[in-house]
């Protein structure tokens, strides 16, 4: 009798001690951490500071700005750019400068045609890219839109956007502003010929600036 107690009581002792080796053997499954993941693309538009806003459009709802001459980064049209991560892209519309006169309209002789272009560059003077833009103008069609709070016929103002020319511009990770200053102007109006450019003349009007970026972390 005591012989068969003992032994169950050995048997049941090895088959407890077997039970931890067999999980040994058996490496427990380690769950794999989860990527990281990216921070979706933003666009957004930036807040800018223009030395001479010209006001905003009766169609497209836009706000105007003049882009001047010269080589003085912080005489341009100012964009500050919200903080993020890697490379942004910066996206614009740029316009000829027209004068509209109805009076010249009415004479036949309001044609008039414009290359200008710009550059647009860090607060360092460092160039990021160049845009320019082409544009004829011959009736009322020919213009993009009209500026409203003038003293014109219907409130309209005489300076009006011609043309329009989409650019897009890369911006590194650490640049956080840029301004864009105008460079060369070749225009042919009822007036005359205008090549030479002086500082501060406005060479061309810039309407739709957008960023799109990814934003910077914030470190908690």
């Amino acid at each position: 009798m005591g012989r068969v107690l003992t032994a169950a009581i050995l048997a049941s002792c090895l088959a407890m001690a077997a039970a931890p080796l067999e999980a040994q053997r058996k490496p427990a499954r380690r769950t794999a951490p989860r990527a990281a993941k990216p921070v979706p693309l933003q666009t957004a538009t930036p807040e800018v500071k223009c030395p001479s806003a010209i006001g905003m459009g009766v169609k497209t709802v836009r706000s105007f700005c003049d882009v001047p001459a010269g080589r003085d980064p912080a005489q341009g049209v100012l964009i500050v750019l919200p903080p993020h991560t890697g490379p942004g892209t910066l996206t614009f519309d740029l316009h000829a400068r027209h004068v509209y006169s109805e009076d010249e309209i009415k004479r036949g002789n309001a044609y008039a045609r414009y290359r200008a272009g710009i550059a647009v560059a860090t607060m360092k003077g460092d160039v990021l890219a160049r845009g320019g833009v082409e544009a004829e103008f011959r009736t009322a069609a020919d213009v993009f839109d009209r500026i409203g709070g003038g003293a014109g016929p219907a409130s309209l103002k005489a300076v009006a956007p011609a043309g329009r020319e989409p650019i897009v511009v890369t911006v590194p990770a650490n640049v956080d502003q840029v301004t864009l200053v105008g460079e060369t102007l070749d225009a042919l109006t009822p007036a005359g010929r205008e090549t030479a450019v002086m500082a501060g003349r406005p060479v061309a009007i810039v309407s739709n600036i957008l960023f799109e970026y990814r934003p910077a972390l914030v470190k908690r």
